[in-house]
């Protein structure tokens, strides 16, 4: 297929108008204030963020709070005996998984599992449906972890996980508060090319990275979780702390919409430059390593965290 030619090239029949920070968002909280589900986290997700951002917590105390829940109990045991977590031997009990495997790792568990359920709903254009956002995010992280894996990255691999499976959360927050506009924005990007998110500020107001940005911080993630979400087209813009997650982040999504791992279109058209590559500490090499081993480690998320 011959590749897009530039917008400017394909007359637009009006220029497209984007709105001023201001402008974006106001769009942000209104949309924020009149969307249900997705809003806020399940209470015992909230509990779990809360336990492990305090220093002063054990392993008792979270393994008290997901006791109560028993879906999540199985489905943190599913993750940890899965192919996709590769541990040697069963873990029978969640108790175990918390000692073996410790806070964060476990909190990251229920972060994906309470996440899962938000990828729900048909389809609301040819080029998507939440479905088809699931796997991309799922692409994502797994990109994620891998190129934390071959990097040696400091941060755990599996908070690198969370990170890209939440990064387009802000196309749920449209999906659910500007369904029309949305599917509007999709058909027209198909149609004429150019910037994913201009074309969302044009017609929507306000672009994905702000939406999840707004959301994540209504959820009270922790700071570089937000900047997952609000910085992975432009993680230049971070502070030098969290520009490197940034980039890790910025270079598995483009690699996931370069492979078409559901819907791509968001980034199909970034560039992972010898910079960014420098900064994460990966080679070329490396990176098509990642690439070779993506569908593989993506099927057995997707049997793992099935919507």
């Amino acid at each position: 297929m011959a590749p897009r030619e530039p917008a400017r090239l394909q007359g637009w029949m009006k220029p497209m108008t984007v709105q001023t920070s201001d402008q974006s968002k106001q769009v942000v909280e209104k949309a924020l204030a009149g969307i249900g589900e997705i809003a806020t986290l399940p209470e015992v997700t909230v509990k779990i963020i809360e336990i492990v951002e305090d220093a002063r917590s054990t392993a008792r105390d979270l393994h008290d709070v997901i006791k109560h829940d028993p879906a999540l109990s199985a489905k943190v045991l599913k993750v940890v005996n899965s192919a996709f977590y590769g541990l040697p031997g069963q873990i029978a009990s969640v108790d175990r998984a918390i000692i073996l495997l410790g806070l964060s790792a476990v909190k990251n568990i229920a972060i994906a599992a309470s996440i899962a359920r938000l990828f729900k709903g048909g389809r609301i254009s040819e080029e998507f449906t939440a479905n088809d956002l699931w796997r991309h995010s799922l692409s994502v992280g797994v990109a994620c972890r891998l190129i934390a894996k071959k990097t040696h990255y400091p941060v755990q691999p599996d908070e690198l996980f969370v990170a890209g499976l939440i990064h387009d959360m802000g196309i749920l927050v449209e999906r659910q508060a500007f369904p029309e506009k949305l599917t509007q924005v999709i058909n027209t990007y198909s149609a004429q090319g150019g910037n994913f998110l201009t074309v969302e500020e044009s017609l929507i107001g306000a672009n994905h990275q702000q939406f999840g940005g707004g959301l994540t911080t209504r959820w009270k993630f922790p700071r570089h979780l937000r900047a997952a979400c609000g910085f992975h087209h432009n993680p230049e813009a971070l502070s030098a702390e969290l520009q490197k997650l940034g980039n890790v982040v910025k270079t598995a999504d483009v690699l996931c919409c370069q492979e078409k791992f559901g819907f791509y279109q968001t980034h199909e058209h970034g560039e992972i430059t010898d910079a960014i590559l420098e900064d994460i500490g990966i080679t070329r090499e490396q990176l098509e390593e990642v690439r070779a081993e993506l569908p593989e480690q993506v099927a057995d998320a997707e049997g793992t965290l099935a919507v």
